[in-house]
Parts: structure tokens; C-alpha cells; sequence
């Protein structure tokens, strides 16, 4: 389970979020003065009430009243203004914080190895990116700024007590240990609370977001009411984890108007009590303690809020910054960088783990000579696959050596790497798009025009243009209005356009029908022409004209050779394989 400290404001990670606050230095510092004269402003509207009451309304001075009226018409008039200004652009900058921090997080994830994948769920970094970002903002909006502006208040409306009264702000500060105590606790509590609600939000997210992803699994096995009760039981937590907040709340808040009403009766009981006894405390002096009293509570009452604010925005802050400074981004420190390949690719005893100790790569060695086809055959989990994702760097190598043009892959860019070799994998994946944007990726520099040629090439061009809008066609969330053979044929596309100097084709033929297999096999033999290729692939059929093939178990190299060369090896593993599958279909 994920921990995270959860200070109220820890200064090292409070600091590292105010990377993001330079580029708007002014309108922080703009904020900060806001909260000091809305401090003084709020103080400022008693004290003139009181002047009002004692100088002019008890000694029934109309005329002077009006002046000072008029200037507290202006102090309001002043409060408010400031008061707008510091809400509007306190506001302001939590959200151009989140919206820069927002896009560094994204940017930071879609540079991640697959390892990291691997071991993140989805919905849970769906939350990081969303959720936590967004509770970020609550750190300026009604946390930092707010507790300063409180506190402000607090020190200020305690100054001019002890000023003018130094009994009476006695009686009211006497109430300060159980509210401070009470709040504490409150604190305490809702630190538990809504670390709670934190896990449970993630929780949730992710789980919904796996079986919506998977819900055709869900229906073809009649999970429906067991993912129901599932869900039923996250909800639950999520729902307890709230309740708990709102249940710390209602014990809390009580209280603390409790104490404030307490309070206002003690003022009034004292200074009644000192005026029988013939000490004079004006009527000025009890209405400015009534209301500032109220002053005093209201912030002391809302600083714990802001304080959980505040607490839940760390919360948020570390988990990340836990992302942003996660060191499993791609290494990218090559310097090489080819305008084309001629595609010479070397294994030179490679060994791979996706978990330490459990090799999936055993120590192999092969070489694919310049415009050769290298198929690569073997039973599931033989390491066939994880080939590719050496190749294109998604996954670093535990040692060993893969050389492409003579050069080791950790020399040349990352950029150069993915940009010359084109992958068409078993599994397309297509975004809720247009087949053109589907097909462009919004590479700016491939027009309509040569995604036209291309697909004439390919001869998909007809069955383009028989869907509703031709290559505006919107396929849905991941290609959901096309067959498999469909997707397969446009995966044959996107990559056509691109133009690569070595292909890599991942299982494209295994699961789709007869008509989508023979147009496969055709694009295959135009897109592979004069280009260093890799096929992957269960049927054998389709890699006979292959000039080399490599035959895998458990990691390792057993057999390679060309067609032929294997067929007549005694025995041999490809043989037999080749031989099963030939029986199965002449059944069929």
C-alpha cells in the first residue's frame, strides 16, 4: 500500500511546489497583501462601530455620526474589493500552478519504461494525473493564502484587544485552551480521515476504470452481478471513508459555536458585573468585544478546515512529486542520430528480466543482415515478444549488447530508434478518432494525399472510403466500429506512412479471418520489400519465405536457419510444430 508522510506543510516539498508559483511571482505577493489589508480592514470596521456607539450615538452627536459612517462605508467598500481580488486570484493561481504541473506529470508519464506500467494501474495514475492534481490547487485557493490571512487576523484583532482592554481580552482568551485542544484533535482526526478517502477515491478509479476497459470480458463470462457487488464493496469503503470526515465535522463545528456563544455570554456577564461595581466599561467597548470576539473564533474555528485543506493538498503534492521525480523514465542518452538505417541489427549475448532473477532473455546471439527477413517463431511466453521491446527500447537489457548499424542501441537517440522502426503489434489500438488521425498520429507533415497513396498501395483504399465519411471516419474508443482485420490492415497503414527502415510485425496475422489475411499477407510483402524485417508469428505459413528463422523456448535460441534448413534438422523443434500445424489444417 502506498504511504506518504502527510505533513501540514512540509517546507522541502512546500518548496518544490513553489518552482511552479515563479512565473507568477506577482500575483503571489499580490495575494499576500490582499490577505495583510483585508486583515486590517476587517479589525478597522469594530473599532469604528465602537467610536460610533461611545462618541456619538450614546451622547446623541448625529452629525459627527454620519462622518464616521461614511468612512466605514469606505473601509467595507475597501474590504470587499480586497477581499474579491484575493478569492479571484488566489483562485487563479492555484489553477495555472495545476495546469503547468498537470501537463509536467503527463509529459513525465508518457516518457516511463513499460516497467513502470507494469506495476502502476491505470485508473490509479488516471487519479494522480486528475484528482490530485486538482486538490492541489485547494493549497492557494483555501489553504496557504486563507491560514495566512487568519492568522493575520487573529494577531491583529488580539493586538487592539489587549490595547483597549486588557481584562475583557482575558475573558475571551480563556476560552482558547479547549478550542485550541479541540482543534487539535479535529486536525489529528481528519489527517486519518482523508488520507482514507485518498486510497479509497484511487480505489475506486482504478477499478472502474479496468472494467469498463474490460467489460466485453465481464459480459462473456456473465461476471455482471459479482463485478456489481465488487463495485458495490468499493463504494462502500469510499462511502465510510466520506462518512468519516463528515462525522469528525459535526463533532467539531458544534463545539466550536458553542464556545464562541459561551464566550459572548461571559463578555457580556463580565462587563454587566464590573459595571454594578462601578468600573466603567463602556457600551462601545463591549459591542467592539462582541465583535471581534467573533473575529477571533470564526478564523480559529476555519483554521482547522484550512489546515486539513492544506494537509490533504501534501498529501496530493508528494504523491506527485513522486511521479515527477521517479527515476524510471527511458535513458536517453544517446548522441547518434541517422537520417536512415541501412538495418543491420546484432544480438550479442542478451539477457533480459521484466523481474529480477526470472530470466525471460537467456543470453542470445543473432544477426539480421541488411534487407533480410528474420521470422521468429516459438510457443507463448518463449520471449518472442519481449524481442521487440528490446529493439524499440521499451525495456533496457540487463547485459549484453544490441547493435544496430554497428552501433549500440544506447548511443543513438531514443527519437532516431522509434522514428525508423516501424512496429505493427497483435493488439492495434486505435484512439475514438478519425482513420486519418488514427493514421497520422497529427504528424503534420503526412497529408491526406499520401495517406491516399499509401492505402491504394495496400489496397485499402476502397474499404476506407465505403465507411461513413470515408477517412473521417470516427472508429470509436479503441477501434470498438472496426473488425480486428480492419484495425490490422490500418496498423499495416500508419506504419506504411512513416516510412521506416526496419519493420517488426508482432503476431499480425493470428486472429483474423481468411479475406483480411491474404490482403495482410500482400501488404506485408510490399511494406517489408528491401527493408530489414522481423515477423513474429504462430503460423508458419507465413514465414516460409522468411531468409532466416529463429526458433525460441523459454528465452533461448534452439534452432535458426531458413525454411528449408530446419525442416531437415532430425527431430528438430520447428519440424515438429510445423508438422502439428500442417495436420491441423488439412482437419480443417
Amino acid at each position: 500500500m502506498e504511504k506518504v508522510k502527510g505533513n501540514i506543510l512540509d517546507i522541502k516539498l512546500f518548496t518544490k511546489l513553489l518552482v511552479f508559483v515563479k512565473p507568477y511571482n506577482i500575483t503571489f505577493y499580490g495575494v499576500l497583501t490582499s490577505a495583510i489589508l483585508i486583515s486590517l480592514l476587517s479589525t478597522l470596521t469594530p473599532y469604528l462601530l465602537k467610536i460610533v456607539v461611545d462618541d456619538y450615538l450614546l451622547l446623541k452627536n448625529y452629525e459627527g455620526m454620519r462622518s464616521i459612517i461614511m468612512i466605514m462605508m469606505v473601509v467595507l467598500f475597501l474590504e470587499v474589493v480586497f477581499m474579491y481580488l484575493f478569492t479571484y486570484y488566489a483562485n487563479w493561481l492555484g489553477q495555472k500552478v495545476i495546469k503547468n504541473l498537470r501537463v509536467d506529470v503527463f509529459q513525465k508519464i508518457l516518457k516511463f519504461k513499460m516497467s513502470f506500467f507494469d506495476k502502476n494501474a491505470v485508473g490509479r495514475l488516471v487519479t494522480r494525473t486528475v484528482n490530485d492534481i486538482e486538490t492541489i490547487a485547494s493549497i492557494f485557493s483555501q489553504g496557504l493564502f486563507m491560514i495566512i490571512a487568519d492568522i493575520l487576523k487573529m494577531v491583529t484583532v488580539l493586538t487592539v484587544m489587549i490595547i483597549i482592554n486588557l481584562e475583557l481580552t482575558l475573558v475571551v482568551v480563556s476560552i482558547f485552551p479547549f478550542l485550541i485542544y479541540a482543534t487539535r484533535v479535529f486536525q489529528k482526526s481528519m489527517k486519518v480521515a482523508f488520507e482514507k478517502v485518498r486510497r479509497e477515491v484511487a480505489n475506486l478509479n482504478s477499478f472502474v476504470q479496468e472494467r469498463i476497459s474490460g467489460v466485453k470480458i465481464v459480459q462473456i463470462f456473465n461476471r455482471e452481478q459479482l463485478e456489481i457487488n465488487n463495485f458495490n464493496d468499493i463504494n462502500i469503503k469510499h462511502r465510510d471513508a466520506w462518512l468519516r470526515t463528515v462525522w469528525i465535522n459535526s463533532i467539531f463545528f458544534p463545539l466550536a459555536e458553542i464556545s464562541t456563544s459561551i464566550c459572548i455570554g461571559l463578555l457580556v456577564w463580565y462587563g454587566g458585573f464590573n459595571n454594578l461595581n462601578g468600573e466603567n466599561i463602556s457600551l462601545g467597548t463591549l459591542f467592539l468585544f462582541i465583535s471581534m470576539s467573533g473575529l477571533l473564533f470564526r478564523p480559529l474555528r476555519q483554521i482547522a478546515d484550512r489546515f486539513n485543506t492544506l494537509q490533504m493538498g501534501m498529501v496530493s503534492t508528494e504523491r506527485i512529486f513522486k511521479i515527477l521525480e521517479d527515476d524510471s523514465e527511458i535513458k536517453d542518452n544517446g548522441k547518434i542520430e541517422h537520417t536512415s538505417f541501412n538495418g543491420l541489427i546484432e544480438f550479442k549475448n542478451v539477457k533480459f528480466s521484466y523481474v529480477e532473477n526470472q530470466i525471460v532473455i537467456d543470453d542470445i546471439s543473432f544477426k539480421i543482415n541488411p534487407g533480410e527477413t528474420l521470422a521468429i517463431v516459438g510457443p507463448t511466453g518463449s520471449g518472442k515478444s519481449t524481442i521487440i521491446n528490446l529493439i524499440t527500447k521499451f525495456y533496457e537489457i540487463d547485459s549484453g549488447k544490441i547493435l544496430i548499424d554497428g552501433n549500440n542501441i544506447d548511443e543513438l537517440k531514443l527519437d532516431n530508434i522509434r522514428n525508423k522502426v516501424g512496429v505493427i503489434l497483435q493488439d492495434v489500438f486505435m484512439f475514438a478518432d478519425t482513420i486519418f488521425n488514427n493514421i497520422t498520429l497529427f504528424n503534420k507533415d503526412i497529408s491526406l494525399e499520401d495517406v491516399k497513396k499509401s492505402a491504394k498501395d495496400l489496397e485499402i483504399h476502397d474499404f476506407i472510403l465505403s465507411l461513413p465519411g470515408g477517412y473521417n471516419f470516427n472508429v470509436s474508443e479503441r477501434g470498438g466500429a472496426l473488425s480486428s482485420g480492419q484495425k490490422q490492415l490500418l496498423a499495416f497503414l500508419r506504419v506504411l506512412v512513416n516510412n521506416p527502415d526496419i519493420l517488426i510485425l508482432d503476431e499480425a496475422t493470428s486472429s483474423i479471418d481468411s479475406y483480411s489475411e491474404d490482403l495482410i499477407k500482400r501488404a506485408t510483402k510490399k511494406i517489408t520489400k528491401d527493408k530489414t524485417s522481423i515477423i513474429i508469428a504462430h503460423r508458419l505459413s507465413t514465414v516460409e519465405s522468411a531468409d532466416k528463422i529463429i526458433y525460441m523456448e523459454n528465452g533461448k535460441i534452439l534452432e535458426f536457419g531458413n525454411h528449408k534448413e530446419l525442416l531437415n534438422i532430425d527431430n528438430g523443434k520447428f519440424k515438429k510444430l510445423y508438422r502439428e500445424q500442417f495436420i491441423e489444417n488439412e482437419l480443417v
